[in-house]
């Protein structure tokens, strides 16, 4: 579907500054709505919010489904009466401009269950007619992730078909057992998530109401140590043991010689279509419950798939598989009417997934960094954009703007200048200003790029595990944002949203 010219900041609520570590569903994302508002924005931008693993990337998650309950705020928790000022207390950390995930997590343990403990003990009729109504609304999947949850913790985090064979395989009286011995575990999981929505829902409404979308994520893959993957086996490339078969990379192309080896489990498309696509149908409703539109990362893979040997240690060795293309879109919109979607198209595009993408008008993506590297046919560059299409000047896994251009090589750097009649000192403004007066319907750009912030301060480095995801910003990094000359461009590009 096409959307409203408008304008808009990426960033991820883990990167507000929050007093406890990393960034909450507290203060300071309501303070970034505000500044959105102020500079007559439109749009925020999310990661996906699911519990994160090991990493902390929120491209590996424990669910496809649940929240991150490490984004609950416990300043909110204190004014619900749930925990007390003297309680948070200790758990209050420095504002820096990277997250400590470990202290935070550790900290907020501990808190988070004696808040817990209190919902329960108080629980009032009407509450409890709210938790019973978010159970029985969330049941596809709730029950199944915090009984993973519960087991995950009970085995030491270890992935699920090391537990032992009953719980791997999912025997029904091993399972019934395991919850009546963990119920009070189970219980406390449940909370997590109901708070978590809570709040999030809560947050989402304080920005719509202020003319704010949001924009949500959604990765095509689903981590293999995840509650999706145990409870739903069938739909899976997984053997009776819970070992993966068949796993998800892309092939060795300019940027990697050996290509990209995710791991993933693929999934068994055949099984999903005998059910009706009934597991994407549950994912794209609570998704279009969670968020205003989304972002389909890897949206090619939904036309044909990378498909390799678990046993591989490289992506060199795979083949090319034909997805279900539009007889899951035509399912899911069948079932959920339009579909807000943007598809992450970058990388090397056929015409079958032109084709998919645009039967369904869905907008792709345009990244100003990759718009240099060749002459004035490449596509990246605003004179070749349509409509139908959102602009970046990078994404969470780019460079900022400023580190982008340090390093890129001097033909390059040459003809960002020539295009964009800028120089080295302005170069994060001048492609915000392209990418705001060109035509496409939306333009969406990091937070650091409006904080003129250097390659030290980009949120990920595909292809690493260390220091990714923890990007945080400061309060005077914010205040120190151009907010006039913000307003200026969105005037001067036509890109002020008039919400009803």
């Amino acid at each position: 579907m096409r959307f409203p010219r408008s304008c808009g900041i990426l960033a991820h609520p883990s990167s507000f500054p929050s007093k406890y570590g990393m960034g909450d569903f507290g203060s300071e994302a309501k303070h970034f709505i505000d500044f959105l508002v102020e500079t007559d924005q439109s749009i925020w931008q999310v990661l996906p919010l699911g519990p994160t693993g090991f990493g902390d990337s929120p491209y590996a998650s424990y669910s496809a489904f649940a929240g991150n309950h490490y984004f609950i705020s416990l300043d909110i928790l204190v004014e619900k009466g749930l925990l007390r000022s003297d309680e948070i207390a200790d758990a209050q950390m420095p504002i820096t401009t990277k997250a400590d995930y470990t202290t935070s997590y550790s900290r907020k343990n501990s808190l988070y269950k004696i808040a817990s403990d209190r919902f329960y003990e108080n629980l009032t009729k009407e509450e409890n007619l709210k938790l019973t109504k978010f159970r029985k609304e969330n049941q596809f999947w709730l029950n199944d992730y915090c009984l993973f949850m519960a087991c995950s913790i009970q085995n030491n985090r270890k992935v699920w078909n090391q537990w032992s064979t009953e719980m791997t395989q999912r025997d029904p009286d091993a399972m019934a057992a395991f919850g009546k011995e963990q119920s009070e575990e189970i219980n406390y999981q449940t909370w997590l998530q109901y708070e978590f929505f809570n709040q999030w829902y809560a947050l989402k409404e304080y920005a719509n109401q202020r003319g704010i979308r949001v924009i949500g994520d959604i990765p095509i893959f689903v981590d293999h140590n995840s509650a999706d993957v145990w409870a739903h086996q069938k739909y899976f490339e997984v053997d009776k043991h819970g070992n993966r078969k068949l796993v998800a990379g892309v092939p060795p192309d300019y940027f990697s010689e050996t290509g990209q080896l995710w791991g993933n489990p693929l999934y068994k498309w055949k099984v999903m279509e005998k059910d009706g696509y009934s597991w994407w149908i549950e994912r794209f409703r609570q998704m279009f419950e969670l968020y205003d539109a989304m972002r389909v990362d890897h949206f090619r893979g939904f036309d044909a798939y990378w498909q390799v040997d678990a046993r591989e240690q490289t992506a060199v060795k795979g083949d090319w598989i034909t997805g279900p293309g539009k007889k899951l879109f035509n399912k899911i919109k069948k079932e959920l009417g339009e579909l807000p979607i943007i598809a992450e198209d970058l990388g090397v595009m056929t015409p079958s997934v032109e084709d998919l993408r645009d039967s369904f008008q869905f907008p792709g993506m345009k990244i100003l960094q990759f718009a240099f590297d060749s002459d004035s046919k490449n596509s990246f560059l605003p004179h070749n954009y349509t409509q139908n299409c959102v602009v970046y000047t990078g994404t969470h896994d780019n460079d900022t703007t400023i580190g982008w251009f340090n390093t890129a090589p001097e033909m390059e750097k040459h003809r960002a200048r020539e295009y964009s009649l800028s120089d080295d000192h302005d170069i994060h403004w001048a492609l915000i200003r392209l990418g705001m007066l060109s035509v496409a319907d939306q333009a969406i750009f990091p937070l650091q790029d409006f904080m003129n912030l250097d390659g030290s301060h980009r949120m990920n480095l595909p292809g690493t595990v260390d220091d990714n995801w923890n990007w945080r910003y400061t309060p005077d990094m914010l205040n120190s944002i151009d907010k006039n000359r913000m307003k200026h461009l969105v005037s001067l590009s036509n890109r002020k949203y008039q919400h009803n």
